[in-house]
């Protein structure tokens, strides 16, 4: 394996890494230099089954090309499951440097016919997840001065998709949590950042495909293959981004978009307050052109890759 200086001597943790996005970004820091912990509880993609086989072909693969790299298989949703892969991470190279969280699940279904159980199951994996990991190496990001997390986000929840309402709110749950981590640990040199990738998947190999037009539409991500997000992230968790911190890319081939974030766009006042009648008369009359349409991730992204 040819080692660049990018990540060299970094010891980083890739959740949900057996497969997919989170295998290239484990593949990818490796060959920067860094040591990683290869997790995944190797579950089926609605989260039921467990795995330990895809975890240990990641690293051997690392291995293989002469990287440094351990399993893990414990799950991202038990706090103590994450402390454990942190804890597997000092153990095994003696300092913790970066967090991807990457695991994820998904339980697609249109809101009015959602159960508890898809709601739950999908923020236990991706918010609850990114929570539990970034909460157990945060203690030693901040004792060291230093760290860099790296959280997977979504145009579903950025945009909008249908039938996700689930895994839309985790994605958007996980923009204020990143937020927030920058906040909270930018005074101790700790960063924390969202991607939001476009890449085929296993994650995305469920989309319908029924018309025509969503039939081009995977085609085209079919093209989108994951190092092309492995780059970026990789970018991210090297020192070279140490200044960047707080915000939100897009990865889509080889397109490196960064995404705005809520801010007040248009305001009215009234000097004598409110009404309901005056609020339907003139406030959203004046308000309406700034309004924002009922888009799905597809309409936004309307071009082709390039």
């Amino acid at each position: 394996m040819t080692k660049t200086s990018m990540l060299e001597g970094k010891s980083i943790v890739v959740t949900g890494a057996g497969g997919g996005i989170g295998r290239a970004i484990a593949l990818a820091a490796a060959a920067e230099g860094a040591s990683v912990v290869v997790n995944d509880i190797g579950a089926a993609l609605d989260g039921s089954g467990e795995n330990a086989g895809p975890a240990h072909q990641v690293v051997a693969e690392i291995l293989d090309a002469g990287g440094e790299a351990v399993a893990d298989t414990s799950s991202v949703s038990d706090p103590a499951g994450a402390e454990a892969m942190i804890a597997i991470a000092l153990d095994s190279f003696g300092h913790i440097d970066g967090v991807v969280n990457n695991a994820g699940v998904l339980r697609d279904g249109f809101f009015h016919k959602m159960s508890t159980d898809q709601l739950d199951q999908v923020l236990k994996v991706h918010l609850y997840g990114s929570f539990n990991v970034s909460r157990a190496a945060a203690p030693h990001f901040k004792d060291q001065g230093s760290g860099a997390f790296v959280h997977m986000t979504s145009t579903s929840g950025l945009i909008g998709n249908l039938a996700q309402a689930n895994y839309s709110a985790a994605k958007m749950g996980i923009v204020g949590l990143s937020k927030s981590i920058a906040l909270d640990l930018q005074r101790f040199d700790v960063r924390s950042n969202c991607i939001a990738p476009f890449a085929w998947s296993r994650m995305i190999s469920s989309i319908k495909a029924d018309t025509d037009d969503q039939k081009a539409r995977v085609a085209k991500l079919q093209q989108m293959t994951p190092d092309k997000v492995a780059t970026m992230v990789a970018y991210l968790l090297s020192d070279a981004a140490r200044d960047v911190n707080g915000q939100i890319f897009c990865v889509r081939n080889n397109e490196i978009l960064l995404f705005s974030q809520p801010r007040p766009v248009r305001s009215v006042h009234r000097g004598e307050g409110w009404t309901v009648a005056s609020i339907a008369e003139h406030a959203i009359p004046a308000l309406r052109s700034a309004f924002y349409p009922l888009d799905v991730s597809a309409e936004v992204f309307s071009w082709d890759p390039v």
